[in-house]
């Protein structure tokens, strides 16, 4: 990641020229990678003169030195209380309007405990996140390579997939693949969901063999530079009856149809509707049983998020997922998502797997 000090700028001006504050604490762990590029942090106060100081515990203290450009890094000692010491820097630089992002209960009161009452304190999150939905060239050079690292693990799931395997011994084998060609990591943890499981959107992965005829939800991602990707493909292990590709077809146009209308200015709400319009045109509109889908980056779950009460509007350099489902207890589950980039016209997928019900065996 680079620019990290532009964003610091960034911030600056949203939360000192047009909202008043003088000083900034950053606590959110992704957030404190967003702006400074290095991970492992455990706070950062940004003045509005004076230099802008990340807090660090000694574990990572000499990686902070290392990788935190810009930034006056302070060492956290043993037993060294975080809050007492940036509040102790709060007056130092004599700040009167502090502005954080996400602090605990117990330690924004420990925090507003050590200032006495001579430093406001406003949750204000909100002004963060503005920056971290929209992002830059950068983060989505390593978002689109996030995705082709999933794309990897798709290939292989369908390519292993087959009656007589276990969901965690597929899900080893994609993840693996994923890591052989360049995979920072898992993004969140893997779901290879068969049979009746895969009627559960967060199934996760059993020692289940998978059977003769099973569906099977697969929803992995890749992480790359620390940024995600998220990609759902459902297959039969073996062939699929009609029910099963009935379910799949309703599933895959509602998918494609929300995709075209992921655009710029459009109401995510709206965005959600069309989804779901389609499978309850098709008799499922009660087994559609979560949000078409949200915003992924440093974070899997971000902003925006598209659902029924969401208030956001999709604009350009959201990343987002389109993501609907059917799900049936007792019978199975049906999902397919992208990963998806807003640009100026359109939507562009950073996930692009083919689509198939039924495994290449």
């Amino acid at each position: 990641m680079v620019k990290s000090l532009n964003r610091v700028d960034a911030l600056k001006e949203e939360a000192f020229e047009k909202k008043g504050f003088d000083g900034f604490l950053v606590t959110n762990e992704k957030s404190l990678l967003y702006f400074t590029s290095c991970p492992g942090l455990a706070g950062l106060l940004i003045p509005k003169v004076g230099e802008n100081t990340v807090y660090v515990y000694s574990t990572n203290y000499e990686q902070a030195k290392a990788e935190a450009h810009g930034f006056n890094v302070e060492m956290l000692k043993r037993g060294e209380d975080l809050m007492a010491k940036i509040g102790a820097e709060v007056k130092t630089a004599k700040i009167k309007k502090l502005a954080v992002d996400a602090l605990s209960y117990d330690s924004y009161h420990s925090l507003a405990k050590c200032l006495k009452g001579k430093t406001k304190l406003k949750a204000r999150g909100e002004l963060v996140w503005e920056l971290r939905r929209v992002k830059d060239e950068n983060e989505i050079m390593f978002m689109k390579k996030a995705g082709e690292l999933a794309d990897v693990g798709i290939k292989v799931a369908y390519e292993v997939i087959r009656p007589g395997i276990k969901e965690i011994e597929a899900a080893a084998e994609i993840e693996y693949a994923m890591r052989r060609e360049g995979s920072w990591g898992t993004a969140f943890e893997s779901i290879v969901a068969s049979g009746a499981r895969s009627a559960f959107p967060h199934g996760g992965c059993s020692e289940r063999e998978i059977e003769n005829g099973d569906l099977v939800v697969v929803d992995i991602g890749a992480a790359y530079q620390h940024y995600c990707s998220d990609i759902t493909r459902t297959l039969v292990a073996g062939r699929a009856s009609e029910k099963q590709k009935k379910l799949y077809e309703i599933v895959k146009e509602a998918q494609e149809r929300a995709f075209q209308a992921i655009k710029p200015k459009a109401k995510a709400k709206d965005v959600d509707a069309i989804a779901r319009k389609v499978i309850a045109d098709a008799g499922y509109g009660g087994y559609f049983v979560h949000g078409l889908g949200h915003g992924i980056g440093l974070d899997v779950h971000e902003q925006p998020t598209i659902n029924s009460q969401s208030k956001d509007k999709l604009m350009i350099g959201n990343v987002v997922t389109d993501e609907p489902g059917i799900y049936l207890v007792g019978f199975g589950g049906v999902r397919i998502e992208d990963t998806v980039l807003v640009q100026k016209r359109h939507g562009d997928r950073l996930t692009k797997s083919p689509y198939s019900l039924e495994t290449r065996q």
